[in-house]
């Protein structure tokens, strides 16, 4: 790999790793910006394997399988891992290194993604994390483990127009949801976000710039949330908030 690798660069296929159930797909950008991005499926077959290998950018065009959905820019995209600093969400930027692995079974697609010596308020710590997806689910699972602790660590879905917003208390017990939906994809069609994440756990809830930003505090140095979406094009069917809101309900059972 060019030692000059940045985003948008020719020698990562999209960027970073992906990891895909039967309904949806998403990807983060192994980069300064370790943010989190979503590939819209059309289909229930695998298929990041080949995403990104007929040409760079190729996926930004619809494909048969489908193609990205979302334009994450300066944003958090969707559920990426940051930090509140009091005034906007720092993604994880600053760091001394990362490493990344990806496993793949019959049932679950997971990517761990180890950051060094990540900096935040003048102090480093290493965070250790698992995203992970099953079968039937278009929710990721976001395990993450502090080296040292911080008073706080956020997440959130990108503020984009034409947008509802809510949060759902006790979606199922001790869990909440902020919840986005409108014409919202890069389709122009209707797009569903949300991250769940543990009530009790909650420090604010607040917006920035560029996001809509759930606060929150790990225990003991752990923190899990999960955080989803569903597309108007894929098998879910979305089409209204009301839509969103119902598949969200079902698919509170991948909680754990």
């Amino acid at each position: 790999m060019d030692e000059k690798h940045t985003d948008h660069s020719f020698d990562i296929q999209f960027e970073g790793p992906g990891w895909e159930s039967d309904k949806i797909g998403y990807r983060i950008y192994l980069d300064w910006r370790n943010a989190i991005d979503i590939f819209g499926k059309k289909t229930d077959q695998p298929v990041l394997h080949n995403v990104g290998l007929d040409g760079f950018d190729s996926y930004h065009e619809m494909q048969d399988w489908g193609c990205d959905i979302l334009k994450v820019g300066s944003a958090l995209g969707i559920g990426t891992l940051a930090f509140w600093d009091g005034e906007k969400a720092v993604r994880v930027e600053k760091t001394d290194g990362i490493f990344c692995s990806v496993e793949n079974g019959k049932k679950t697609s997971k990517v761990i993604v180890n950051y060094s010596g990540w900096e935040i308020k003048n102090k480093k710590t290493d965070v250790s994390t698992i995203l992970e997806i099953g079968a039937g689910s278009y929710l990721t699972r976001y395990s993450i483990e502090l080296s040292e602790g911080l008073p706080n660590l956020a997440t959130g879905i990108i503020k984009l127009p034409e947008t509802e917003t809510v949060v759902l208390k006790d979606i199922k017990p001790g869990w909440s949801c902020l919840v986005t939906f409108g014409k919202q994809s890069l389709q122009e069609d209707m797009l569903g976000m949300c991250v769940f994440f543990k009530t009790n756990e909650m420090i604010q809830q607040t917006d920035d710039k560029y996001n809509h930003v759930i606060v929150l505090k790990p225990n003991k140095n752990k923190l899990t949330y999960y955080f989803g979406a569903a597309w108007q094009q894929d098998a879910s069917g979305v089409k209204t908030m009301d839509d969103f809101k119902a598949l969200l309900k079902t698919q509170a059972k991948f909680l754990k």
